[in-house]
């Protein structure tokens, strides 16, 4: 679904799964720090948004999600996951109840295969899912910001922000009045500074909620029974994951950053060493300057230097090893 702002003076297409909204405006690192001091917003109309209603909302979803749902406060935001049976990452949802619907959004495209799975889980309790992508645009306003929601707009407020849930028909004239917009670039900076995992980015076919982090944030450890719950409490009692998140600063010399998936070795070892993890996002910060998020194996040193393809990097440990 392609935004309306992408007429905005300046706007760069994205590319790959965040196609249909702006890469940037124009001026990458201008957008960056007007997030990062609480100005402007970022077009988010891309993401998939899903509704769940009626009296049994929250204790079926409490079944399904690895976060504690059954009684969520009105306008409280969380983040969950579903996982397989073998405990690998499946979705991930950012979720917030307006006291009568449980409103998500999602990564882009991934909507269809979760209401697929929603609704083949419905049985006999009383929910209605529903695709809501087409009549609402998530707008991202980032923490700090004074501005206000339009009336009747449902938010959910977290430590990096405000997530508006839009009608898509009011984007523009909101654009117009509460700009400048910043693009997904400077928005994803701010991600990988704070150390944010992406489903998709982060995650592969067999990435667990414990390498990355997740788990307090969107996986609840004391709660019931849900599908993939077993590899969960087996890792946290028993072991650590095989593999870990970390943060990579790059070498700020090289022109190009390395790419999603781009193959990390010891130093050491050199460029035919071997593959010891992977960069899941790479970007450019206005005052970190090149940084990445990448998996290494849980063994690899804390304190060993790292080659990403060619590029340099020096490792900050986000989950400890």
């Amino acid at each position: 679904m392609k935004s309306p702002l992408l007429s905005l003076p300046g706007a760069v297409p994205a590319e790959g799964v965040d196609e249909g909204v702006a890469a940037h405006y124009g001026d990458l690192f201008r957008e960056q720090r007007a997030l990062a001091d609480g100005s402007g917003f970022v077009d988010l109309s891309h993401r998939g948004v899903i509704a769940v209603s009626g009296e049994d909302r929250l204790s079926w979803l409490h079944l399904l999600l690895t976060q504690h749902v059954s009684e969520l406060p009105p306008h409280q935001a969380t983040e969950a996951l579903i996982l397989s049976a073998h405990g690998h990452i499946e979705h991930a949802l950012y979720l917030v109840d307006d006291g009568e619907t449980v409103w998500a959004h999602v990564e882009p495209g991934t909507q269809d295969a979760l209401i697929a799975y929603l609704e083949s889980m419905k049985f006999f309790y009383r929910v209605e899912v529903a695709d809501r992508t087409d009549e609402f645009a998530v707008v991202h306003l980032p923490a700090g910001s004074i501005a206000e929601a339009p009336a009747g707009v449902l938010v959910r407020e977290t430590p990096y922000g405000r997530d508006l849930f839009l009608p898509r028909r009011d984007l523009e004239s909101y654009a117009e009045k509460n700009g400048p917009a910043a693009g997904l670039l400077a928005y994803e900076a701010l991600r990988v500074e704070h150390h944010r995992p992406r489903l998709g980015f982060e995650t592969d076919h067999r990435t667990i909620p414990h390498e990355l982090g997740w788990i307090g944030t969107a996986v609840h450890l004391q709660k019931g029974c849900y599908r993939g719950q077993e590899t969960v409490a087996r890792v946290e009692n028993l072991g650590k994951p095989p593999r870990r998140l970390v943060f990579l600063h790059l070498d700020g010399s090289e022109v190009h950053l390395p790419p999603h998936g781009a193959e990390l070795r010891l130093a050491e070892d050199g460029p035919e060493g071997r593959k010891i993890g992977f960069v899941t996002t790479s970007v450019r910060h206005h005052e970190l300057g090149p940084v990445a998020l990448a998996l290494v194996k849980r063994n690899v040193p804390a304190d060993a230097r790292l080659l990403a393809d060619s590029t340099a990097a020096a490792q900050e440990v986000i989950v400890e090893p």
